[in-house]
């Protein structure tokens, strides 16, 4: 892509997103993540008139004399956006691929994130971590991330959002506010879901085609495999086959939300041909309840 075309694009991006983040998530967003925790400070002597419920009994325990945990409100939080680059991310048989909405998704959290003063970094991965933005604030930061989306070529085309999740817990020590933007198939994820979840805010927002979860009977048809590249003929008026990519499809689900379900964390799932704002919108309300 040229860089006057990116700039367009970046620019029609920004004009939607914008335009959503102002007048319906700034202040859902605001309500449902700003300010909810308590950010751990340092531990210092206990002192009379102390709330007991602060005593941290460890360190207490260690010297001999009662020591409390001191907090601090957290005002500035930290909006760190993990995004699947995968090849199975460039399919769509709708109006767009799954990762022009995962751009605009992005693009929308961010402006959402700056207009309450926090930052706001990006993670994309395939099998692996191929590229890392850190955190920062600004208008000129988020452009730069927009543009990331949309022109950001991935080493690997294969997936493995374990990887990317070892890789972001063992960075980010701060508590911090993460957004996983994926099709979700893989399922060798859970173990690192439930470490990352225990200290941050996490969510994962699944984008799916119709397609993928229910093949048409469109006779024989070349198809390429977008992770392996692989191009083969396949026989889609095969009833038996049809029902082995809706099996396929399901398991793939189920994995997806007991796995969010069982680490606690938030979880939203929005098909390609609906409205990302509604689902954003509804799932921003009901956190904030």
């Amino acid at each position: 892509m040229d860089t006057q075309a990116l700039l367009k694009k970046v620019r029609r991006i920004e004009i939607k997103t914008r335009r959503l983040s102002n007048h319906l998530f700034s202040g859902e967003y605001h309500s449902s993540f700003k300010g909810r925790g308590m950010a751990f400070s340092e531990v210092r002597r206990y002192e009379y008139g102390d709330d007991i419920r602060a005593i941290d009994w460890n360190v207490t325990a260690k010297l001999n004399e009662p020591y409390i945990k001191v907090f601090e409100e957290e005002r500035e939080l930290t909006l760190m956006l993990m995004v699947d680059v995968s090849g199975s991310e460039n399919f769509g048989s709708k109006m767009q691929l799954k990762r022009e909405m995962i751009t605009e998704i992005c693009a929308t959290l961010a402006f959402s994130a700056i207009q309450n003063n926090d930052k706001v970094g990006l993670i994309f991965f395939s099998d692996k971590v191929e590229k890392f933005i850190p955190p920062a604030k600004g208008k000129s930061h988020t452009l730069r991330l927009i543009r990331e989306l949309i022109e950001f070529k991935p080493q690997s085309s294969k997936t493995n959002i374990g990887e990317a999740l070892r890789f972001f817990s063992a960075f980010q020590k701060r508590r911090a506010i993460v957004f996983v933007l994926s099709d979700f198939m893989d399922n060798r994820y859970r173990d690192a879901l439930k470490i990352a979840s225990r200290k941050h805010d996490l969510t994962g927002i699944r984008i799916y085609d119709p397609r993928e979860e229910d093949l048409p009977n469109l006779g024989l048809l070349p198809m390429r495999d977008p992770e392996s590249g692989k191009i083969s003929w396949v026989n889609t008026s095969s009833s038996k086959l049809r029902s082995k990519m809706r099996q396929r499809f399901a398991e793939f689900n189920k994995y997806y939300r007991e796995s969010f379900l069982r680490s606690g964390a938030g979880d939203l799932t929005i098909r390609i041909d609906q409205s990302y704002p509604a689902a954003l919108l509804s799932y921003f309300k009901k956190r904030s309840r």
